[in-house]
């Protein structure tokens, strides 16, 4: 089968589509045949060498993707030969087909398309993580979304408003404003052109905050900390903004200093809540990933809430679907098809 595996880190030259050998299935798990990959931007930091829970190379990239079940361990209960279903992992979702446990095989949503599905786990879940199991979403709450027109930006905007949220986003073009509000915020704004954190206190007569989800790292981590009201809660969910280079000291420094730090002293004198989230580690805790799985689909369906897809490419596209990711120029969820 075809499958990208990355045998060295480096820019997107050495993404190549190899011929492996069909992977075999054990008893606890479950053969998919890929249709559609959705991309992640920890992929983009695994191709480069800078994410941490990337395995052992060689390996085959991909977290996520849709397709049908082709084959079912002796073991497995409950999935049906044939059915579609979401898959998400660690690691193996840029190829043809995918072995993975069965605990990692979703149930795939019937009224999405293919494109749909493959850009609805990782980037739903982990803004539910975030917005609904960390902060405690209320309908009270003044929302401030960074980044918020990117894949996991437009699902915790739709999440947020669904929840009756007033929601302020970033993003750092007008098409990616356009976007923001037509999803319902209610107040979108430049982070390039202008100064966010004074946009937002000019807004609301000095006030701030009450939660915010932080996917960049460095400066606009620090003003979004400064923005929080007491009792508010801030969650990090990625450091866009970090970039080190191994072969470049002067890159360490930077990068250290980019990376969201708190001091608890300052945040006790106003009861905040700083946290951080990383969906692996739930695909060890079965049970865990379940309920907030069921939990999540029962309120996207009940809101009638889909994944925005942006941007889609071939297999054979895989290095211009990262360049576009990696240049943050796309907007929404970008997906594969084979």
């Amino acid at each position: 089968m075809r499958a990208y595996v990355l045998n060295k880190t480096g820019d997107t030259r050495v993404l190549n589509i190899s011929n492996v050998e069909q992977p075999s299935v054990g008893p606890d798990e479950v053969r998919v045949k890929i249709q559609t990959i959705g991309l992640n931007y920890a992929e983009i930091q695994s191709r480069k060498g800078l994410y941490g829970w990337s395995p052992k190379r060689p390996y085959t990239l991909g977290m996520e993707a849709f397709g049908e079940i082709e084959e079912i361990g002796e073991a497995v209960k409950g999935l049906q030969l044939g059915k579609s279903a979401i898959v998400i992992g660690q690691y193996g979702c840029y190829a043809e087909q995918v072995v993975v446990p069965a605990a990692q095989v979703l149930s795939a949503f019937g009224h999405y398309s293919p494109s749909e599905n493959a850009a609805t786990a990782v980037q739903f879940m982990t803004a539910w993580v975030a917005l609904i199991e960390i902060c405690r979403l209320r309908s009270s709450d003044r929302v401030l979304i960074q980044a918020a027109a990117g894949g996991v930006g437009t699902a915790a905007l739709k999440l947020a408003k669904a929840h009756n949220c007033e929601v302020i986003g970033t993003a750092g073009s007008e098409i990616k404003l356009e976007l923001i509000r037509s999803l319902g915020a209610d107040l979108a704004i430049n982070y390039r052109a202008v100064d966010f954190a004074e946009i937002i206190r000019e807004r609301y007569s000095g006030s701030g905050v009450d939660v915010v989800l932080e996917v960049v790292g460095g400066e606009v981590f620090r003003k979004s900390l400064d923005l929080l009201n007491p009792f508010g809660r801030l969650v990090v969910i990625g450091f866009a903004s970090l970039n080190l280079n191994k072969l470049n000291p002067l890159s360490w420094w930077k990068t250290w200093k980019d990376i969201p730090k708190v001091k608890i002293d300052a945040m006790a004198r106003a009861s905040q809540v700083v946290g951080a989230s990383h969906l692996g580690y739930l695909l060890n805790d079965t049970v865990r990933m379940n309920r907030i799985w069921n939990d999540l689909t029962s309120f996207v369906t009940k809101h009638d809430l889909k994944p925005v897809v942006g941007h889609e490419f071939t297999f054979e596209q895989m290095l211009e679907a990262h360049a576009l990711m990696e240049s943050r120029q796309s907007s929404g969820k970008i997906v594969v098809h084979i």
